[in-house]
C-alpha cells in the first residue's frame, strides 16, 4: 500500500524572486497551495506521485498594486487560470541532495523543469506525527510560459527579469493509514 504525505501549510513556504529594474530582487509568495506525495516506503526515492498546486489568486508581493497586476492577463490571468501545477516525474537522491524533474503548468503552457532538492531529514513531532523536510530551489524563464509583459526604463533597463528563481521550504506530514482509509470511505 502506498504511503501518502501531505504538505503542512503552516510550516511550509512557496517563494519566488524576480530582478526588478535589474538592481534589486522582489520576493513573492503563494499563500494557498497543496502538495501530495505518494511513496512505496518512507524513502522518497520510491515516490510514485508528486502533485503540487498553488492558487494564483493567493499571490502576495507586499504590494497590492503589483499583486493585482500579476493576477491580470499581463501575467497569470488568475481569473481564467486558477492554479499553477507541478507534476513530478522523477525524484533522484544522492545522500541529502536530490533532483526532482517534472512538468510545470502556468496558464495553458506546460514545460519540463528540473529542481534541486535538499532533504532536511525526518522526525516524529511532539504530537506523534511523522514529518519530513525539504528545501526546493530552481529557476524558470517566465517568457517560456507566456508571461511576456515588460516595460523599459528611461535608461533602457527592463522592469522585470525573465528569470524567476524558485525557493520553497516544504514540510510533509505522513498520513495515518486509518485516516487515509477513512477519507477513501467518505468519497
Amino acid at each position: 500500500m502506498a504511503i501518502t504525505w501531505k504538505i503542512d501549510p503552516s510550516h511550509s513556504e512557496i517563494q519566488f524572486k524576480v530582478r526588478h529594474l535589474m538592481v534589486t530582487n522582489v520576493t513573492g509568495y503563494f499563500r494557498k497551495f497543496d502538495l501530495t506525495v505518494e511513496t512505496e516506503t518512507d524513502d522518497f526515492n520510491t515516490a510514485k506521485k508528486i502533485e503540487f498546486t498553488a492558487d494564483l489568486d493567493s499571490i502576495e508581493t507586499n504590494s497590492e498594486q503589483r499583486d493585482t497586476h500579476l493576477k491580470s492577463d499581463d501575467f497569470f490571468n488568475a481569473e481564467k487560470f486558477k492554479q499553477l501545477k507541478f507534476v513530478g516525474k522523477e525524484y533522484k537522491s544522492d545522500g541529502d541532495k536530490a533532483t526532482l524533474t517534472g512538468d510545470l503548468t502556468i496558464r495553458d503552457v506546460t514545460r519540463p523543469i528540473k529542481l534541486n532538492v535538499e532533504f532536511g531529514g525526518s522526525v516524529v513531532d511532539p504530537y506523534g506525527q511523522n514529518k519530513a523536510g525539504f528545501t526546493v530551489t530552481g529557476k524558470i524563464s517566465r517568457k517560456e510560459y507566456g508571461l511576456l509583459w515588460n516595460a523599459v526604463t528611461e535608461a533602457g533597463q527592463v522592469v522585470a527579469s525573465d528569470d524567476i528563481r524558485i525557493n520553497c521550504e516544504i514540510q510533509l506530514v505522513k498520513q495515518n493509514v486509518e485516516e487515509a482509509v477513512e477519507e477513501e470511505a467518505t468519497v
